[in-house]
């Protein structure tokens, strides 16, 4: 904001009210976008070396690309131009708004090197929205997303053609975008300034981390919540992808993997829906008891328990749209998102009607549900099915081709092809 522009706007407010003013200052600092076609581009001159696959770099999920994308927001000013620069620790107030209250918000997305060469994003926009609705959701502020996947396009079009070479197709790097509140106020009230980061990790592949042990079959072993821990509430946050969604759930998880399982399956309410696994989306598919036939049936959105997951949108347009008809050895299956509670899982599983399990998101991407645990009743989900099985490894599939253009599959609405690479 100029001086001038500062005046002009001090005239403006006076006589008005503090909740005016503020309001005239937010909508003032929104014509001063988020602005990706104007960022700054500072190259590093002390370039890390890029870990092999499986290396300590890689699992320790901290070794960052050589540069990062930073954009500040003021409410005086609005978005301030965004930067490309070398990777560095950020600098925040010990007083910072997201330290104290919780103000912080993220998304979890991955860049792709193709069978075909071309670096790709995967349905970035749905990122993007997401995004802002969780930045509402903890009084950050607004931006237009369609502007995060070019600032994503300018970091990868650096530090792509290093960390993801194209002679080793078939990689991917994790993305982080993340939004804090960074100014100096304690406090509870809406943060005054704002950052807005994003930052690339080399992530190992999760289906070549965890090798089953001798005699057994790959897949999660799930523990489901007790009645007296809960993830997410009607009227909570469990919808957006906040911090504060996360770090209460770490007490229940390692207890989990203590007695050696992966994720924690949490239910809601006095009925016991079921809702999520770990981080991710929990898919079940049975055959249904009425109508003999085939479902596959995950948690709904309305009551905003669950996270929209953007694999999870994909899973159920891929199936309503492939798998409503036979597929190979694969019976055509009905979507369905409804509540349903975990006694009903355990029926279906006594009476032999489960075929199988599922969780999907960024991080776990497909993977199979080995066991479920509620109470005393350790439920395999792998045995009654295992004839007529193998939905997910489909589903699996299809997405794998359109991330990493395989087979000459590609789909324009999913995939965000990033041009421009620069030499190594």
């Amino acid at each position: 904001m100029t001086e001038a522009h500062a005046r002009k706007l001090a005239a403006e407010l006076q006589g008005a009210s503090r909740e005016q003013a503020m309001a005239k200052v937010m909508e003032d600092a929104d014509q001063n976008q988020l602005d990706a076609s104007v960022v700054k581009i500072t190259r590093s001159t002390n370039l890390r070396p890029v870990p092999e696959p499986g290396s300590p770099e890689e699992l320790s999920h901290s070794y960052c690309t050589d540069h990062m994308v930073t954009a500040r927001w003021t409410v005086a000013n609005g978005w301030e131009t965004p930067e490309v620069k070398p990777f560095e620790n950020l600098s925040i107030p010990p007083t910072a708004s997201c330290l104290h209250y919780a103000t912080e918000c993220f998304e979890g997305m991955k860049v792709y090197r193709g069978y075909d060469g071309k670096l790709r994003l995967f349905r970035p926009d749905c990122n993007g929205e997401r995004l802002l609705s969780s930045a509402q959701r903890a009084s950050l502020p607004s931006f237009r997303y369609e502007e995060l996947k070019v600032l994503i396009a300018k970091l990868m079009q650096i530090d792509g053609p290093r960390w993801l070479p194209k002679d080793q197709p078939g990689r991917f790097l994790y993305l982080r975008p993340t939004m804090i509140g960074s100014g100096p106020h304690l406090g509870v009230q809406t943060p005054k300034e704002a950052l807005l980061f994003i930052i690339a990790v080399p992530w190992p592949d999760p289906s070549k981390l965890k090798k089953p042990e001798e005699g057994t079959k790959p897949g999660l072993k799930l523990l489901a919540s007790t009645p007296d821990t809960i993830r997410a509430w009607p009227g909570g946050f469990g919808y957006a992808k906040l911090g504060a969604n996360y770090g209460p759930s770490l007490v229940a998880h390692g207890k989990a993997q203590a007695i050696g399982f992966d994720q924690i399956l949490w239910l809601f309410g006095q009925d016991r829906q079921v809702t999520e696994a770990g981080a991710s989306n929990f898919f079940i598919v049975w055959e249904n008891k009425e109508t003999g036939k085939i479902e596959l049936v995950t948690a709904p959105l309305e009551n905003q328990l669950i996270l929209p997951g953007v694999t999870r949108r994909s899973v159920l347009q891929l199936a309503r749209t492939e798998l409503s008809k036979p597929t190979g050895s694969l019976a055509p299956v009905e979507v369905v998102e409804r509540d349903f509670t975990i006694s009903e899982v355990e029926q279906a599983w006594k009476e032999g009607r489960i075929i199988e399990a599922f969780v999907c998101g960024t991080a776990f991407f497909v993977t199979p549900v080995k066991l479920i645990r509620n109470g005393d009743v350790d439920m395999d989900m792998l045995e009654a099915g295992a004839a007529r099985g193998g939905y997910a490894v489909q589903i699996k599939s299809w997405l794998e081709a359109i991330m990493y253009g395989k087979d000459g599959k590609e789909n324009d609405e999913w995939s965000y092809i990033i041009e421009g690479e620069s030499e190594k």
